[in-house]
């Protein structure tokens, strides 16, 4: 593994019953990489993406992270969810805590905080998304923008290295998709790894080191996005930028 390689998967494949979500995919993402990942729905992004912590696990291949390799062993499992914050569609906060509580629960339990270092910590990353003032809400008392960047700010809480993005503003109405995006593009400029899987291809190009576009479960084409997005070599990236692109 290279010395600034912190995320590589080498022929990956993974099955669902008889289908193949994942064919074959061999990627390497670099420290402070920030790497988009887009594709027609069912080819495969978020099944990637939620390998690399485990929360789907591959059949066949190799997924190493921050020279971890990520097999049935609980003990690497749990090293590297230390080190891999993620964020899904669904916020997937507590409804029953307030947001200060839904920030401090992971670094008081699995960092070893004490509640005053973790409630400083929380505050400190509400601040950064931009809702300093919503710490003693409930989830239900936000709007779905606030709740994504409480999402977000709950993920850096833990202080990890990688932060994986799994459609973050899916399910968002368009008003609140900004103020998700401008968080994140703020974040990619501290130097952490990002792995993003968006259609946002406007967000994609202002902060993508790499794009990758994936098909049926293969990686098909992988390059910078200036590159990307003017010269595609594939048919089937070509197809795809111009539906995204043009409705």
């Amino acid at each position: 593994m290279s010395a600034d390689s912190i995320i590589r998967l080498e022929a990956v494949s993974k099955w669902f019953g008889d289908f193949q979500a994942l064919d074959n995919v061999s990627i390497t993402i670099r420290t402070g990489e920030k790497l988009v990942v887009c594709g027609p729905s069912g080819s495969g992004k978020s099944t990637m993406i939620r390998c690399i912590n485990r929360l789907e696990r591959h059949e066949s291949g190799k997924i190493i992270v921050d020279g971890t390799e990520l097999n049935d062993n609980r003990r690497n499992i749990q090293a590297i969810r230390q080190e891999v914050g993620m964020v899904f569609q669904q916020f997937n906060l507590f409804p029953h805590l307030t947001v200060l509580e839904n920030l401090t629960l992971g670094p008081l339990r699995a960092r070893g905080l004490s509640k005053d270092e973790a409630e400083d910590r929380a505050r400190q990353y509400l601040k950064r998304v931009h809702i300093p003032e919503q710490s003693n809400k409930y989830p239900s008392q936000l709007s779905g923008g606030q709740q994504q960047r409480v999402a977000i700010a709950r993920s850096l809480c833990m202080e990890p290295r990688i932060m994986l993005f799994d459609e973050p503003t899916s399910a968002l109405d368009p008003e609140m998709i900004a103020e998700v995006l401008d968080v994140m593009i703020e974040l990619a400029d501290t130097g952490i790894t990002m792995v993003c899987v968006t259609h946002e291809m406007g967000f994609a190009e202002r902060v993508a080191d790499t794009m990758l576009f994936m098909d049926k479960g293969q990686v098909v084409e992988m390059a910078p996005p200036d590159q990307f997005f003017s010269k595609p070599k594939s048919e089937r990236c070509r197809r795809f930028l111009k539906q995204i692109l043009h409705h």
